[in-house]
C-alpha cells in the first residue's frame, strides 16, 4: 500500500503544473508578435513576425503559430514555445486573412491583391489550388462540417461559398459595402458577415445542404458616436450561440448581440479602433485588438465588461489564443 501511495505522489509531482495559456497578437505596423500570459494578463515577450503581420491562427494542438506576413507574400510558421520561426508556407501575394481546416490542413488564404483564395497544404507545404473570387478578398470562414469555405470580397460586396470538395464557388450572397469578416455559428445553421462601410452585420441562414439565404441585417447605434464611425469588423460567437460580439472599429466599442432575438443589447467600451477578437478556450474572456491605442482589451464575457488593458506592439491587428 505504501509503495502504491508513493507512486501516486511521485506521478503527481512529476506531472507539474498546467501550462499557462498564451495570446499571440500580430502588430501590423510594428512587424512583431506580442505574447501575453492569459492567466496573469502580463506580456511575456515580443518577437519578429515578418513584414506587416495581420492574419494569425494556431494549429489545432496549439504547437504552431501561423502568421500572414502580408508584405512578405508568405505565411510564417513559429513554434509557440520557443518562438523560433520554423519555416514558411506558400500563400500567394499579399495574404491578409486565412482559416485553417480543423483537421490542421489545408489553410485557406485570402490574397487581397490578386482576387484569389489560395489553398495550401500545411503538411507538404504545397499549393493545392488557387480559387478566383471577387475583388479584394479578405474575410475567411469554414463551416463546422468542413464542407464549405466562405470568402468575403470587399469591393464585390459578396460572400462566396466555396465547396471544399472541388474548390468551386457554388453560391454568392450580396451583403453590404466592404465586408471584412465572416463567422459561422457553432451549429453551422447561420453565418454572420460584417460590412465595415455598410455599418451592418448580415445574418445568413444555412440550409442542411449548405445553401445560404440572407435573413436580415443588424445595424448599430451608439449615442454620441457618429454613424460613419460604426464600422463592424471582427465577429465572435459563443459556443452556445447566446451572444454575438462585434468589433466596431473607430467607434471603440464591441457590440453585444442576443443570439436568439438578434437584437443589440449592449456596447462595451474598449481601446481605439477595435479590430479583431478571440476567446480564451473556456470563453470566460474575450480579447480585442485595438490598432490606434496599441493595446488589447480583456473583456469578462459573463459580466460583458472590459476589465483590463494590455499594451502591445504598434498597431495590433489580429489575435490567436492557445487551445486547452
Amino acid at each position: 500500500m505504501k509503495s502504491l501511495l508513493l507512486s501516486v505522489v511521485l506521478a503527481a509531482l512529476g506531472s507539474g503544473p498546467a501550462l499557462a495559456g498564451k495570446a499571440f497578437v500580430s502588430n501590423e505596423r510594428g512587424n512583431t508578435i506580442t505574447v501575453i500570459d492569459t492567466d496573469s494578463w502580463e506580456v511575456l515577450t515580443e518577437f519578429p513576425g515578418g513584414n506587416r503581420p495581420r492574419g494569425i491562427t494556431l494549429s489545432p494542438d496549439g504547437a504552431l503559430l501561423y502568421v500572414c506576413a502580408s508584405d512578405d507574400d508568405t505565411v510564417r510558421v513559429f513554434d509557440t514555445e520557443t518562438y523560433e520561426e520554423l519555416y514558411t508556407l506558400p500563400s500567394g501575394p499579399d495574404p491578409e486573412l486565412f482559416v485553417l481546416d480543423p483537421a490542421g490542413s489545408p489553410l485557406y488564404i485570402a490574397n487581397e491583391d490578386d482576387n484569389l483564395v489560395t489553398v495550401t497544404d500545411t503538411q507538404s507545404h504545397s499549393i493545392l489550388a488557387e480559387i478566383p473570387v471577387g475583388v479584394e478578398p479578405e474575410g475567411m470562414a469554414i463551416s463546422p462540417d468542413e464542407k464549405w469555405v466562405v470568402n468575403t470580397s470587399e469591393t464585390t460586396n459578396m460572400a462566396h461559398f466555396i465547396s471544399t470538395e472541388d474548390y468551386e464557388i457554388k453560391h454568392n450572397v450580396l451583403v453590404d459595402q466592404r465586408p471584412r469578416y465572416a463567422e459561422y455559428a457553432k451549429d453551422g445553421k447561420r453565418l454572420f458577415v460584417s460590412a465595415e462601410i455598410g455599418g451592418t452585420v448580415s445574418v445568413i441562414d444555412i440550409a442542411g445542404d449548405g445553401t445560404p439565404t440572407l435573413k436580415q441585417k443588424i445595424g448599430f447605434e451608439v449615442p454620441g458616436v457618429l454613424p460613419e464611425w460604426l464600422q463592424p469588423v471582427g465577429i465572435r460567437i459563443t459556443s452556445d450561440g447566446s451572444r454575438i460580439f462585434v468589433a466596431l472599429g473607430p467607434a471603440n466599442r464591441v457590440a453585444v448581440i442576443d443570439g436568439a432575438s438578434l437584437e443589440v443589447v449592449d456596447y462595451i467600451m474598449v481601446g481605439q479602433r477595435v479590430w479583431q477578437m478571440a476567446f480564451t478556450p473556456d470563453e470566460a474572456f474575450l480579447v480585442t485588438t485595438n490598432g490606434n491605442s496599441n493595446d488589447v482589451t480583456v473583456i469578462d464575457v459573463a459580466r460583458e465588461k472590459a476589465i483590463k488593458s494590455v499594451q502591445v506592439g504598434q498597431q495590433p491587428w489580429g489575435v490567436a489564443i492557445t487551445p486547452e
